[in-house]
């Protein structure tokens, strides 16, 4: 398990709402941060394994991340970020499962979660990522 802060930042919301195909964001200093915007919090977990750094080359190659994949991102919203706001992030293991292939094989579902507080402590975001790779494949 680990945390770090995210903060909300009005100008990351308006970029983020470009990114994803609002051309009409402008800047907005009480902006709630849209439904996907969680994912930017990636950018400020000095652990996240994919994260750019100047250390090592791009893109990393680990051994977490083989030949698995992203099978999906669910978020749970206690109430919306607003800009300005700096929210604690805490990363953790979730369920793990098995499920048989279609073309043979077993498949192995991991979930990891990210529960998001505000500056009272109070729940604002869970989200679930989840990776599914070979169930051979050793994990490290």
């Amino acid at each position: 398990m680990r945390s770090f802060e995210f903060p909300i930042e009005a100008g990351h919301i308006q970029e983020f709402k470009r990114a994803v195909g609002d051309v009409d964001a402008t800047f907005d200093s009480d902006a709630a941060a849209p439904p996907t915007f969680m994912v930017a919090a990636d950018r400020y977990d000095p652990d996240y394994d994919r994260r750019l750094r100047s250390d090592r080359p791009w893109p990393p190659v680990a051994p977490e991340t083989g030949s698995g994949f992203h099978a999906g991102m669910v978020f749970e919203y206690h109430r919306h970020p607003r800009a300005g706001e700096v929210l604690t992030a805490t990363v953790a293991d979730g369920e793990e499962w098995l499920k048989q292939g279609r073309r043979g094989g077993q498949l192995r579902f991991r979930e990891i979660v990210t529960t998001f507080v505000d500056a009272d402590g109070q729940p604002c975001v869970t989200a679930r990522w989840i990776n599914v790779r070979a169930a051979n494949e050793v994990r490290e």
